[in-house]
């Protein structure tokens, strides 16, 4: 077969980022002002690559951050599998001083590889990647050649891993950032990283 490339983003800003709220797959919300000027920014930049189908979440911030490509009559498929981890009683809230310390004590965790460990009502790193390879199967048996995925911050890390053949307790190694770019590609057999977190076409903003 011929060799996939795929550009994997993080969506834009939305008004949860910006105020450091956990938003998870259970917020949906709208890109915000930057976030909409950061999409702009991608597809601008990247317009002129042949991209034969995009690929996202049902999570809205996902949608409209390729809205641009879709508007131009690219072929899309949303993919509950690409949806962010469920942050469980996290999401959606004021983050107090207990909250992100026990935040933080589920990531030291992870690292320490007990992945298998949900944050409080929501989702494991395993539970994650185990729906992301039903989504990834569907991605990859396609005949698209180009390929953009549009996600999150989290499930692109675990992503990451799980193309990457790294262990889940090494996904903070993974930087991300709104609207920054991981591109891959991927032979048949293996998948290489070309790009990590580039974020050229957002200088400026």
């Amino acid at each position: 077969m011929k060799t996939k490339k795929i550009y994997l983003i993080r969506h834009g800003q939305t008004d949860f980022n910006l105020k450091g709220i956990v938003q998870g797959s259970g917020v949906d919300s709208s890109l915000n002002d930057l976030g909409r000027t950061q999409a702009d920014a991608f597809y601008t930049y990247y317009k002129h690559i042949p991209f034969d189908k995009v690929y996202t979440s049902v999570l809205k911030r996902s949608i409209e951050s390729v809205q641009n490509f879709l508007d131009d009559g690219l072929k899309h498929e949303a993919l509950s599998g690409l949806n962010e981890i469920n942050w469980g009683t996290r999401e959606g809230i004021e983050i107090t001083p207990e909250e992100d310390a026990y935040y933080h004590q589920v990531i030291r965790n992870w690292q320490q590889g007990q992945t298998d460990l949900p944050i409080e009502g929501g989702e494991s790193p395993i539970q994650v990647k185990k729906r992301q390879q039903i989504a990834l199967d569907h991605i990859l048996k396609g005949n698209e050649e180009t390929i953009l995925i549009c996600m999150h911050g989290r499930a692109m890390r675990v992503l990451l891993c799980l193309v990457l053949n790294y262990p889940l307790s090494s996904m903070d190694l993974f930087e991300h950032q709104n609207l920054g770019l991981y591109k891959l590609a991927f032979t048949g057999s293996m998948f290489s990283l070309e790009e990590f977190n580039n974020s050229d076409h957002l200088t400026g903003l």
